[in-house]
């Protein structure tokens, strides 16, 4: 473990490991902590700045980062199931391999993320921005799918079922792709994607 720089953080952190239950850094300033490999079950980050954190197979399961700024976190093979990542701030982050069953991303800047390997299954995904992103090998099964990708977004590999619709933005404006065409246009990158209701697929 690495203490963040800020006292109260750090404290707060002390106080936690000689206690029980989860974290309550709400607020706090956890920026360049290393927090690899803790179990953060249960925690409440809600708020939290936590720019540059290592939380490297960490635990979060059923964890609050609601409006967390994560930016440049790495969050590589961390249990994210079923914690609540809305108005999270996620740019630059890296989630390769991180397990977000069931996790709640809704209007999430993901922009230049990394989430090769991640698996979103039965994920919210609504008002993702992933531009810029690498999606790579990412499995979307089963998840509610409404996010906003560009020419630079890198998505070979993914699979899974999702609903629509994605908003493709490029130099030419924007454009939204749902039903057959988004289920062509993720394979055609690459993807081995099922859209719901295409092809009576429900």
């Amino acid at each position: 473990m690495r203490w963040p720089t800020d006292e109260t953080a750090a404290q707060r952190l002390r106080e936690w490991l000689e206690g029980e239950g989860g974290l309550d850094a709400v607020g706090l300033d956890l920026s360049g902590a290393d927090l690899s490999y803790g179990d953060f079950s249960e925690s409440w980050f809600t708020e939290a700045k936590m720019v540059h954190a290592r939380l490297v197979q960490a635990e979060l399961y059923r964890s609050d980062a609601q409006g967390a700024d994560l930016r440049g976190a790495d969050l590589t093979s961390s249990s994210l199931v079923r914690v609540t990542l809305d108005d999270a701030i996620l740019s630059g982050a890296v989630l390769d391999s991180a397990n977000l069953v069931k996790a709640s991303l809704c209007d999430v800047d993901a922009t230049r993320s990394s989430c090769k390997g991640t698996r979103f299954m039965g994920a919210s995904l609504l008002g993702v921005d992933f531009r810029s992103a690498d999606l790579r090998d990412a499995v979307f099964d089963g998840c509610s799918f409404r996010i906003t990708v560009d020419d630079d977004t890198k998505l070979q590999g993914i699979t899974g079922s999702v609903f629509g619709p994605v908003t493709l933005r490029g130099g030419m404006g924007s454009r939204e792709l749902s039903g057959a065409a988004l289920q062509e246009w993720l394979n055609r990158r690459g993807g081995k994607v099922r859209v719901r209701g295409v092809n009576g697929f429900l």
